[in-house]
């Protein structure tokens, strides 16, 4: 569905991005991981053309995703932010920031629509009448990604969607967005540094550092050992000895979500 071929992504003048190539399948969950710095969300901004591509090419279906229009990319593709609270408008309620979308696309039937995506990601209809400071950041998150699925996109961009949650809220966003995507379809682009949040939702990963993919595998292999590459390693090291330094109840909930 998306391919990208030899990605640079220049910052400053630095290549944040040097030379990332991967494929995601239609219905495909695939994961980036890596430690903060290593480029992943300014790769997933640039899929989402809120960074400028400066070589190597990204296609979406075969064709080049720089000749589609944006319109055209927001009706294929939807980004949803790490941060809920800073994602929303604090003076726009519920209803005004999933009414956005639809102006700009010039769609009808904008009531149906928002009760319908309010109700896809556990909210009842009132919550439409809410601001950001009257709801959870778990409430949040589910508006955000409510938004983003107010155009029916076929692929969602998540960078770090659970971050900014607590461990009961990571939880039940992740049970969520496992839903949607065996509801629709839908493809997921996963950008995190919790592997137990990747391994929870993709079924492929690559591992990032310094800006490139050193690793590709499966998740399966990210939960069992079977990484090679010394950086992959290291990251699954740190996340255990970050297990037993105290997250034995966050586990307990990723544990929890496997078995159902």
């Amino acid at each position: 569905m998306i391919a990208a071929r030899g990605l640079i992504v220049r910052l400053g003048g630095r290549a944040v991005v040097a030379d990332v190539s991967f494929a995601v399948a239609a219905g495909e969950a695939f994961g980036i991981v890596g430690e903060s710095g290593s480029g992943k969300s300014t790769l997933l901004r640039a899929i989402a053309g809120l960074e400028t591509i400066a070589a190597g090419t990204l296609a979406l279906d075969g064709a080049p995703i720089a000749d589609l229009p944006p319109r055209a990319r927001g009706l294929a593709l939807q980004l949803v932010f790490q941060d809920p609270y800073g994602s929303l408008h604090p003076r726009h309620d519920v209803a005004r920031a999933l009414t956005e979308p639809l102006a700009i696309h010039r769609l009808g039937d904008r009531d149906r629509r928002i009760v319908a995506a309010l109700e896809a990601v556990g909210l009842g209809p009132d919550f439409r009448y809410r601001y950001p400071h009257q709801l959870s950041g778990g409430q949040r998150q589910r508006v955000a990604i409510a938004r983003a699925l107010m155009l029916s996109p076929r692929l969602l961009l998540l960078d770090e969607p659970t971050a900014a949650l607590d461990v009961l809220a990571q939880a039940e966003i992740i049970a969520l967005l496992r839903r949607l995507r065996a509801e629709r379809g839908l493809a997921y682009l996963l950008v995190s540094h919790d592997l137990a949040v990747v391994a929870a939702l993709v079924g492929r990963v690559a591992v990032m550092q310094q800006g490139r993919v050193v690793e590709t595998l499966a998740a399966a292999q990210l939960r069992d050992g079977g990484a090679r590459h010394p950086h992959t390693r290291a990251l699954i090291a740190a996340a255990t000895f970050h297990r037993r330094a105290g997250a034995a109840a966050q586990m307990s909930v990723w544990r929890g979500l496997d078995r159902h």
